[in-house]
């Protein structure tokens, strides 16, 4: 093996009503995309993933770009952060497109792992952002 970690197979979402059922579930929002996250409770079957990418976003040829992005970094790094028994939908923002792909990669893992970007202090007087 060349590496320690064990490869983790991230199955797919593929039905309508598997995308539906994970919008009930915890919104993790990030400039590059939303991350959807349902615990299906069941840590005998490994994370499955989804991947959303809408008309406003482009063309088909953007959007097809996009998601390859998102599906070799999911493959390249991200499932090794996915939880067993787990559903994630990421649904991609026009952002995505230009990104440098190591930041969608660190994104990704940051977004599945619950780490949000520190955000800023507020200013003195004013409501949170």
């Amino acid at each position: 093996m060349t590496s320690s970690k064990h490869k983790i197979t991230v199955g797919r979402l593929k039905s309508r009503p598997q995308f539906l059922a994970v919008r009930e579930g915890e919104k993790r929002k990030g400039p590059l995309f939303l991350l959807e996250v349902l615990d299906r409770k069941d840590e005998t079957h490994g994370p499955r993933a989804g991947f959303t990418v809408t008309k406003k976003h482009g063309n088909a040829v953007e959007r097809n770009r996009m998601r390859r992005r998102l599906k070799e970094a999911v493959r390249l790094s991200a499932g090794f952060a996915m939880k067993p028994g787990h559903d994630y939908v990421i649904v991609a923002r026009r952002d995505l497109l230009t990104a440098p792909f190591e930041q969608i990669k660190t994104s990704l893992c940051d977004r599945i792992e619950n780490r949000q970007k520190a955000k800023r202090p507020a200013k003195a007087g004013s409501r949170d952002e």
